[in-house]
């Protein structure tokens, strides 16, 4: 039975574990804490692991049985700099050093291509994020890629119980930007999960691969869908929104290479799904 190692077992780790356990697969999930683990899953394994602990996770390494793959997919815990360095960059470094020789697959994020334009990027776009915790990641990618590791650059996550965009948009809080040309880029969650389950298990050799759905749409055309579909006003108009926290980017990101290796998004709409999540949104 093949083992995979879940580095971080939230809203996307718990989707990959989900996928795997189905395909067989033994798989151990580590959380930051005992009190951040869920209820149990049989045949899933957690462990509570410090991620920026050298020492937690050479202990790990003699505890459980070698994996076949592992997966940093941990959240930052929405923190700052620190958290990024200490999470992302050192948390791969104690993986890499703990399990040498297993392929690692680190979960980035298209945050990293700082495009203004509205230009298709794809993986050959430049990647020079303007903020410091972008420039952590894009350490980070340097690391795992140097390691023969993979890298999914993930867009904007949403799925059941979340969609910042929609919830926003359903409480009247959505402002558009300007003129609302700035584009969104999403992906499903559970599209989220099957690139990963794609990537591990295909040999896809060590590189970066976008992970987002095939229809990036801007703020206009979001939201004018949406208020025809929940039959509710636009939003008003508000100059950008130059703080945000990993910068104010234009651009539509190209899922073209994954899908070229066989992988199809299940929603490559954000509009498709949006009423089946809005129904789970609290």
């Amino acid at each position: 039975m093949k083992h995979l190692l879940i580095a971080g077992h939230g809203y996307i780790g718990r989707a990959v574990s989900r996928d795997f356990l189905a395909a067989g697969w033994q798989v151990t999930a580590l959380s930051r804490s005992e009190a951040d683990r869920g209820a149990p899953v049989a045949p899933l394994n957690e462990h509570a692991a410090d991620l920026s602990s050298a020492g937690s996770i050479a202990a790990l390494a003699d505890t459980i049985p070698r994996p076949d793959a592992i997966l940093h997919c941990a959240s930052s815990g929405r923190g700052g700099p620190d958290a990024y360095r200490a999470v992302y960059l050192g948390g791969c470094r104690h993986l890499l050093d703990a399990f040498p020789g297993v392929p690692l697959l680190f979960t980035s994020s298209t945050s990293v291509y700082a495009q203004t334009d509205g230009s298709v990027v794809t993986e050959e776009s430049p990647a020079d994020p303007d903020r410091e915790t972008g420039r952590l990641l894009r350490e980070t990618e340097e690391l795992v890629l140097s390691h023969g590791g993979i890298i999914l650059r993930l867009a904007g996550i949403y799925g059941p119980h979340r969609s910042i965009i929609l919830k926003k948009f359903l409480a009247g809080e959505s402002t558009l930007e300007e003129d609302g040309r700035r584009f969104l880029n999403q992906i499903h969650r559970d599209d989220a999960a099957s690139a990963i389950h794609h990537a591990v298990t295909t040999p896809l050799g060590s590189g970066i691969y976008n992970v987002a759905d095939s229809h990036p749409r801007s703020q206009l055309d979001t939201f004018t869908a949406l208020a025809g579909i929940f039959d509710r006003p636009l939003p008003p108009s508000v100059p950008r929104d130059l703080g945000r926290k990993r910068g104010w980017t234009h651009k539509q990101v190209s899922n073209a290479r994954l899908r070229a290796t066989g992988w199809q998004p299940r929603h490559p709409d954000f509009l498709e799904a949006a009423p089946d999540i809005a129904a789970t949104l609290e």
